[in-house]
């Protein structure tokens, strides 16, 4: 008889333990991986789409070149999970599961900052990314604020990305002079594992005349008069805003009773939940690791060593170190990377590799490696 599993979502987790899967026991194995998108692509490319670096088609890998033994995909909405029964409900269809994986990510709550909506714009999501490619070429002057409005958010460097690479897009321009740049964040280093990360971001920030506003939150945005507000009441006008939403948890997890305090709890050691037989990975978790793809990964390759352990009745692998690398555009065409381990010592720790064209490659390699390992491309 085969394993059956479900992994909801195929993102970084679920198309990594899906692979893992089906390398290892794709003979027996019948996993469906779910997922309501047709197309999957990498978080950092929605930079390349919002400053006009890549066509939004061209970033989009379409879920129907799986082909992986094992392993079929199919795209529907979940609509009910239930984690004692194993048992998840689609807007076409029910599955039974012997193993049930989460892997949904988070979803973005524009809604929870007032005015967001109406008065300002988010680069997270894709459909935010690709309205401005529109909104940022008729930005001349004035001031540009990218800012954070809520905690825990994914891709830490990301608001940081933003802010150099908005700088050489102005540059390009001729207006970088007309225009001011600053970058709330509720951190007080723009990365607070690798202090040498920071240090290489606030010099970076420095020539380019970027304010860093740390140990704040945008509270709202004021439409009407085109002005942010922080936790702390300071009020920032702003000509546009590029803001980095509230995350959450989509509606479908929350119902099912797996959350706590928000977000889903695991097993350090094994990713999984409090649920016999159900896993959860990546940024559905509170795990305790940053919410970005390459830890999902990371997190997918436990999961996955847990689950053949115990279908071929062995002990469980070495847990979950909670370490992955993450790649920093510094702008000016070059790339750095910042390297972190989250478990394995009293406190997280990273170290950082300066930016280069050798790691603009080793990022580019990321990409396409993946493509291949899960897609065939």
């Amino acid at each position: 008889m085969k394993l059956c599993v479900v992994v909801l979502g195929a993102g970084f987790g679920g198309l990594e333990l899906s692979s893992i899967l089906s390398e290892t026991i794709g003979d027996r194995l019948d996993l469906t991986l779910i997922d309501r998108n047709e197309s999957f692509y990498f978080g950092f490319s929605k930079l390349d789409v919002m400053f006009g670096r890549a066509a939004p088609d061209s970033v989009k890998i379409a879920y129907r070149n799986i082909v992986k033994p094992g392993v079929q995909f199919r795209r529907e909405m979940v609509i009910a999970i239930d984690p004692i029964a194993k048992r998840v409900t689609t807007a076409t269809r029910t599955y039974e599961a012997d193993v049930l994986v989460i892997a949904l990510g988070a979803d973005y709550d524009v809604d929870a900052t007032p005015g967001l909506a109406e008065g300002g714009n988010e680069f997270y999501s894709f459909h935010g990314a690709e309205r401005l490619r529109e909104v940022i070429p008729a930005f001349t002057k004035g001031h540009a604020i990218v800012g954070v409005t809520s905690a825990p958010f994914k891709c830490p460097p990301a608001p940081s990305e933003a802010a150099l690479l908005l700088h050489d897009y102005l540059v390009e321009r001729g207006v970088r002079s007309a225009c001011e740049i600053s970058i709330v964040m509720p951190f007080g280093l723009p990365i607070p594992p690798s202090p040498d990360t920071s240090r290489a971001l606030l010099e970076a920030f420095a020539e380019r005349n970027i304010n860093f506003i740390p140990k704040r939150l945008v509270r709202a945005i004021d439409p009407s008069r085109h002005v942010a507000i922080l936790d702390d009441e300071t009020e920032m006008p702003f000509d546009l805003f590029l803001g980095i939403p509230k995350h959450r948890v989509p509606d479908v997890v929350l119902a099912s009773g797996m959350t706590e305090n928000g977000w889903i709890p695991v097993n350090r050691a094994n990713l999984e939940t409090r649920f016999p037989q159900v896993y959860a990975i990546g940024d559905v978790t509170s795990v305790g690791t940053p919410k970005a793809g390459v830890f999902a990964e990371g997190a997918a390759k436990i999961a996955a060593a847990s689950i053949i352990a115990r279908l071929d009745g062995d002990e469980g692998s070495a847990p979950y170190s909670g370490a992955g690398s993450c790649y920093v555009e510094f702008g000016q065409h070059l790339v750095g990377r910042v390297d972190v381990d989250f478990f394995s010592g009293p406190k997280p720790t990273g170290s950082f590799t300066e930016p280069s064209e050798e790691i603009v490659r080793d990022k580019r390699y990321f990409g396409s490696s993946r493509k291949a390992r899960w897609f065939g491309i």
